[in-house]
């Protein structure tokens, strides 16, 4: 009882993420997304894309990385993407101090389990960290496509920003990241990002 009573309060616990807004909005644009939102439609995308991997993945655990890879946010808050004030050092002890706090809610072992997928998330040196980066940094970026570049255009965000962020795109999916390139570069034909 001790197990599943520790399994459901963590259960309850990242309930939360669904109160931690991004500054993206649904492909809709009918309001910005949350974190929840986009846990689940990265899980989708891995499902979906993985054939796109450069190597081949472990589909349940580059899922699972990517379902548990935000939950810091529950206590650390969401940093926008070209938010370069709010990524600075302290982001990333906020993270680390929410991840000691969340993840010790799970019994031991899957503790540990959790725990170790998210450090590999944030290493991202395996071939499933690699490829969950590149739909981490993805979809945020397809949204804003069908939104028009709402969120861009709303931050004043430039195409050598997103470059920048994607730039390393390609060792997790060279295929998603030549795709992505051409992209770029309509949205800002399209105007909805500046040519910078």
């Amino acid at each position: 009882m001790d197990r599943l009573e520790q399994q459901l309060k963590f259960i309850i616990e990242v309930d939360k993420l669904k109160s931690i807004i991004r500054q993206n909005y649904l492909a809709d644009g009918s309001r910005k997304e949350d974190d929840a939102d986009h846990s689940w439609h990265l899980a989708l995308m891995c499902a979906i894309l993985a054939e796109y991997a450069n190597e081949e993945i472990d589909l349940l655990r580059t899922m699972k990385m990517l379902l548990i890879h935000d939950l810091v946010e529950i206590d650390a808050g969401d940093t926008y993407a070209y938010d370069t004030t709010g990524a600075e050092q302290s982001k990333r002890e906020r993270e680390l101090a929410a991840a000691d706090r969340i993840f010790k809610l799970l019994p031991e072992d899957q503790a540990a389990e959790l725990r170790a997928l998210w450090d590999e998330f944030e290493e991202n040196s395996t071939a499933e960290a690699k490829f969950a980066s590149v739909l981490d940094r993805l979809q945020p970026f397809l949204l804003n496509m069908a939104s028009n570049g709402r969120s861009w255009k709303e931050h004043g965000v430039t195409k050598s920003q997103v470059m920048g962020r994607n730039m390393n795109n390609h060792e997790g999916s060279k295929v998603l990241s030549d795709y992505q390139y051409k992209m770029i570069l309509q949205e800002v034909k399209k105007g909805n990002l500046i040519d910078e």
